[in-house]
């Protein structure tokens, strides 16, 4: 393996590309991870993370001056690899989010909270008034894995609510559906 990398040709490129990829996108859900509070699968990914660096950072500078291919290859997996860790942290969906729901105070809000209770999620309805009348907003603290779902429930009942989300780091107390 280390005469292929020292030798350069096709192989040394692919290593240096796929390597930065995969050492970048692990980067983004390191941080992700210790930005939600989980700090010890953070430091075990940060781990595979600094190896994945050195071994791809010291092949592009051990040939740099002569090989200016393998920055631009470097270059360009990073930029990647950036978008190739938001998109795997966004499927794999960590953490916790609030999500508020403003809707007409109607008969359409009452299935809404209902249906949404049927599915295991906990449901906070509070009365408010809007500019055009009477409103309920609807708190649901879940999973990032559970947002599809919510709002897919929320918008076949009422295609006019209006949907928030925000991430939440920690949550005490409540219910959260599996």
């Amino acid at each position: 393996m280390a005469e292929l990398l020292q030798e350069g040709g096709v192989w040394l490129y692919v290593f240096i590309f796929v390597g930065k990829i995969l050492e970048v996108s692990v980067s983004t859900v390191r941080l992700v991870l210790i930005n939600r509070g989980e700090r010890v699968r953070g430091a075990a990914i940060a781990f595979v993370e600094i190896l994945l660096w050195l071994a791809v950072t010291g092949t592009v500078l051990a040939g740099f001056q002569s090989d200016w291919i393998r920055v631009l290859v470097f270059a360009a997996a990073f930029a990647i690899g950036n978008y190739v860790g938001s998109w795997v942290e966004d499927r794999l969906a960590f953490g916790l989010c609030s999500i508020q729901v403003i809707v007409p105070d109607c008969v359409e809000s009452l299935d809404i909270a209902t249906r949404l209770r049927e599915n295991k999620f906990a449901v906070t309805v509070l009365q408010g008034q809007g500019k055009d009348g009477p409103r309920e907003l609807m708190l649901l603290h879940i999973k990032r894995k559970r947002i599809p779902q919510a709002v897919q429930i929320i918008r076949s009942e009422l295609d006019t609510a209006v949907i928030t989300v925000n991430d939440s780091k920690i949550l005490h107390g409540g219910f959260i559906g599996k």
